[in-house]
């Protein structure tokens, strides 16, 4: 199970990092949102969850379920979000000012001369 879930999760970066690489804005914003999902699901399995362990230490209790790593994905899918938006309306704006989706700015027509 861990080679599955570890495979996964190196598709995610790879695909992330595939679109992070193309000449154009909005693959290059979904291409760092694949990455940033890769990366909480890497984080959320490093946490080792525990099935029925409860998530404070009781006095004498044998096992107990971290809640660092839920804290932290959830803090980053916030983050995420926010970071996505804030991505979208630039390559927006990057698009409305030069007239162009390409992420060096020059027009295509441009590089033919």
């Amino acid at each position: 199970m861990e080679w599955l879930v570890a495979s996964g999760i190196g598709l995610v970066v790879a695909c992330g990092v595939y679109l992070l690489l193309r000449g154009r804005t909005f693959p290059v914003v979904i291409g760092l949102s694949l990455i940033a999902y890769g990366v909480n699901v890497f984080i959320f399995v490093m946490g080792h969850l525990a099935v029925g362990a409860p998530p404070i230490v009781a006095s004498g209790a044998a096992g107990y379920a971290d809640p660092l790593p839920q804290a932290l994905v959830l803090t980053a899918i916030v983050i995420g979000f926010a970071t996505t938006g804030f991505l979208i309306e630039l390559a927006l704006r990057t698009r409305h000012e030069t007239g162009t989706d390409d992420v060096d700015g020059t027009r295509p027509e441009e590089d033919a001369r």
